[in-house]
């Protein structure tokens, strides 16, 4: 990644704190102190208002997204340096131009709210005015992109910009009419088809909402215990609190109907506990990226897939939710196995029981915790909106710290003596309780930083696919350049519904898709039924794939990773969301052939070879299985792959050979160089 990328430790981001050796002038002093504190009245404010939209009073989309983006702007302009040499606490000069960046956001939002209502009767007839703001808008944008995500992601949304005015002058696959300055960047800023689209939308509503609930957690004592809960769980596993996070979103992201809620929700615990055991930010945030990902696939609820699925293709839910059950499994078994290497290649060993605290002691101390996770929980399955639990979440769980710490402070002011230097008065007490809801409310907004930023730089490239049809074009354009080959039109469908996914939900790019591509896979001889689920599995897929994966975002939020690392690290381990629907076209997955009969033998074969395949697959991509692969053995994994997801009962048994003779060899042989093959296993890595 590039240098403009943020450290993953926060720790190592710069602060407006006075650092110099040499004093700075009075003035200087001056303009970093009213910095500072601009930064934490504007970072609480951003949380109160956050907490006010989710439970009390919604508001406008595009008036309450353009109020968290400009917060969002401004506290990026004040926190981060626009590069490693311009440090703000040294150099007034740079930090005079980022309150200039301030000023302007703070305009272009107001412009938006208050000229709503003539925004929206002038749509297509703008001002001259409109214009402006619009560019100023758009470039404040990328701006922060660059300061917070780096210029990758930044080169990306210049290029749809790019793409979407000289359409003309494309290749004849993708070529459009092209668009003015005025239309995209108006398009972009004052509508919410662009930067104040879906991905936005998303960041500004229940993510936010579920990250200040993980700074409260964390601020209250909340994350402590949790993670010494999980420790003295599974701490004694290789991995443990990685594979309980895997397993956990599974089951609340098959209730939840979101994948990036469940990033946010139960991310909160699961990621600091992944960290705490040694697992890299990024890795972390990716395993609960993947992880919740295919609670999307996982009966019984799948979103809303299992009902859109039974209406289009006649088939009753129970039917829907018994063929899918089977490959959700295998999904996250391919997940757990990426997660159980990663812990095995970086020495992620258990640790004695001696050495581990006590389940019951634990639980004692941080009784009161576990009050708001039951009543979050309780809320999600209610059917209450992710919002609506992550504002109940985030009060119990303040109310329920306030009153064990008020209980605690009354317990010691009754047992210790007047006058003794350890008894706390109340107005003490209650400063104390007040700094740190402040603080968490400030955290809670320094946190969201990240995610926002790149949502609403994701939010661009919606825009643009949105604006010049190519979405639609490419799903169009795939199936005639399958050349009538099921496995390359469903890899090609799956490129769609990635672009697809960048300015849809998933679930209106699961209707897109199946409407488009599904007559087609009919066509090719493939059953309704599992045409239909091969193109909801794929409309999952912009969740943790690249440039715009909101899952991928949200974990990195939660994790304090860079979000483009994370995309890429979760999108390898969601590698069975591509490979298990190519199965389903060729093999009876599904308990389905051609005529729709249900099968029994060759199911139950084809779920142990290609659980075996998966096997291989993820073993041959960590080279790794019960040691680090030689290349002669990662040769063989690749191989006993291949054979076992081919739709042919001797590669199977090529397959399933290869796969036993190199398990043999890793368990009876190691190799001299083993410790050259962890250095070459950890460099890419590392």
């Amino acid at each position: 990644m590039s240098e403009n990328n943020l450290p993953e430790d926060p720790s190592e981001q710069a602060e407006i704190t006075p650092t110099s050796s040499t004093p700075p002038a009075d003035s200087h002093k001056t303009l970093v102190a009213v910095t500072a504190w601009v930064v934490m009245v504007l970072a609480v404010s951003l949380s109160l208002y956050q907490l006010y939209t989710a439970g009390i009073a919604a508001l406008t989309a595009l008036i309450q997204r353009s109020l968290h983006l400009g917060a969002i702007l401004s506290l990026t302009f004040l926190l981060r340096p626009p590069f490693k040499g311009a440090r703000k606490d040294r150099l007034t000069f740079w930090l005079l131009l980022d309150w200039i960046l301030v000023l302007a956001a703070v305009c272009c939002v107001i412009y938006i709210c208050y000229n709503l209502t003539a925004i929206f009767e002038r749509q297509g007839d703008w001002l001259t005015s409109d214009l402006v703001v619009s560019i100023i808008g758009t470039i404040l944008v990328l701006e922060a992109c660059r300061r917070v995500i780096g210029v990758i992601m930044t080169g990306i949304c210049l290029a749809a910009i790019l793409y979407a005015y000289f359409g003309p002058y494309m290749p004849e696959l993708i070529i459009h009419k092209g668009y003015s300055i005025e239309r995209i960047t108006t398009t972009l800023w004052l509508t919410t088809e662009g930067i104040f689209g879906l991905p936005i939308g998303v960041a500004a509503t229940f993510v936010f909402v579920f990250v200040l609930f993980g700074a409260i957690l964390e601020s209250t004592g909340g994350g402590n215990f949790f993670i010494e809960l999980a420790y003295a769980l599974t701490g004694r596993f290789s991995g443990g609190p990685a594979k309980t996070a895997v397993v956990a979103s599974g089951f609340m992201g098959s209730v939840s109907g979101s994948a990036v809620g469940n990033v946010v929700a139960t991310g909160s615990f699961t990621i600091p506990m992944m960290k705490k055991v040694g697992y890299r930010a990024h890795v972390a945030g990716a395993i609960e990226a993947a992880a919740s990902t295919g609670g999307q696939l996982m009966p019984p609820i799948m979103g809303a897939g299992a009902f859109l699925m039974a209406e289009f293709t006649n088939t009753s839910y129970l039917t829907i939710i018994k063929v899918a059950l089977v490959p959700a499994i295998m999904y996250y078994v391919t997940v757990l196995l990426f997660v159980h290497y990663e812990a095995k290649k970086f020495g992620l060993e258990g640790q004695p029981k001696e050495s581990l605290p006590r389940v019951w002691n634990v639980i004692k101390e941080g009784l009161h915790f576990i009050i708001p996770v039951a009543i979050l929980i309780y809320v999600l399955l209610a059917h209450f909106s992710p919002m609506m639990a992550g504002f109940v979440a985030v009060m119990s769980t303040l109310i329920t710290s306030l009153i064990a710490n008020a209980v605690r402070w009354a317990v010691n002011t009754t047992r210790l003596p007047a006058g003794d230097s350890q008894r706390i008065s109340l107005a003490r007490f209650a400063l104390t309780e007040f700094k740190l809801i402040v603080g968490a409310l400030e955290r809670g907004a320094r946190n969201a930083i990240m995610v926002s930023v790149a949502c609403a730089a994701a939010g661009i490239i919606v825009g643009m696919v949105t604006l010049t049809g190519m979405g639609l074009k490419f799903s169009s354009l795939v199936l005639d350049l399958s050349f009538g080959i099921k496995a390359l039109a469903i890899l090609l469908i799956g490129a769609a519904s990635l672009v697809l996914g960048m300015g849809l939900p998933v679930t209106a790019s699961y209707i897109v898709l199946a409407t488009l591509a599904g007559p087609a896979l009919l066509d090719m001889g493939i059953p309704l039924l599992v045409s239909h689920m091969i193109v909801f599995w794929y409309s999952q897929d912009a969740n943790v794939t690249p440039p715009v994966s909101l899952a991928s975002f949200a974990g990195a939020g939660v994790a304090g990773a860079n979000p483009m690392r994370t995309a890429f690290t979760s999108w390898k381990l969601a590698k069975g969301l591509y490979i298990i629907p190519i199965i389903m076209a060729y093999r009876p997955l599904l308990g389905m052939g051609k005529g729709y009969e249900l099968l029994n033998w060759q199911v139950g074969l084809t779920i142990i070879a290609t659980t075996l395949g998966l096997v291989a697959f993820a073993s041959a991509l960590e080279r790794f299985f019960l040691r680090r692969t030689t290349w002669p053995e990662t040769i063989l994994f690749w191989l006993a792959a291949a054979g076992l997801f081919w739709p042919a009962y001797w590669a199977d048994l090529v397959g399933l050979v290869a796969l036993v003779a190199v398990i043999l060899v890793q368990k009876f042989h190691t190799p001299r160089n083993l410790s050259t093959l962890t250095a070459e296993a950890q460099a890419p890595a590392s």
